[in-house]
């Protein structure tokens, strides 16, 4: 099947890291990984940390919302359905991801990580904007898309 479509988008396959073209006008349609054969984009964040980070953001062209969190964070246990809930929303449009910041302590340092929960929304790998504390799903839709 030809697709209608002269842009595709890299999508990074969070369970191999092997990088996808998938055409802009299928993103809504549950692409599959065309190595492994499982899921592009998620209804639910990816857990990304030190090791896989990077590969995954650089290979992703969809703006990357990374949620900076950790387990014993009573904020951000309270903000993990609220960010969820996001990633349903904004399936197809941005990829959410959580990074442990105590079990990925390279990645919260290079972003300079001085509370949690930290969002940070990254386009082509660099950091756009950036919001402390826990929110709501409707705030995280609304800053992620604007």
């Amino acid at each position: 099947m030809e697709s209608t479509s002269e842009f595709a988008m890299h999508l990074a396959c969070p369970h191999c890291l092997s990088t996808n073209r998938v055409p802009e006008e299928r993103l809504g349609d549950e692409p599959v990984c065309g190595r492994c054969g499982k899921a592009l984009l998620a209804a639910h964040p990816i857990e990304l940390t030190d090791e896989n980070f990077d590969a995954f953001v650089a290979r992703t062209e969809l703006p990357v919302v990374v949620d900076f969190w950790a387990a014993w964070c009573g904020p951000c246990r309270i903000m993990a359905p609220q960010f969820e809930a996001a990633a349903r929303e904004l399936m197809g449009r941005a990829v959410l991801v959580k990074v442990d910041s105590d079990a990925s302590p390279r990645t919260a340092g290079r972003f300079a990580i001085r509370s949690i929960p930290t969002l940070i929304k990254l386009d082509a790998g660099r950091e756009v904007k950036r919001q402390a504390g826990a929110v709501q799903s409707a705030q995280i839709v609304a800053w992620a898309t604007r």
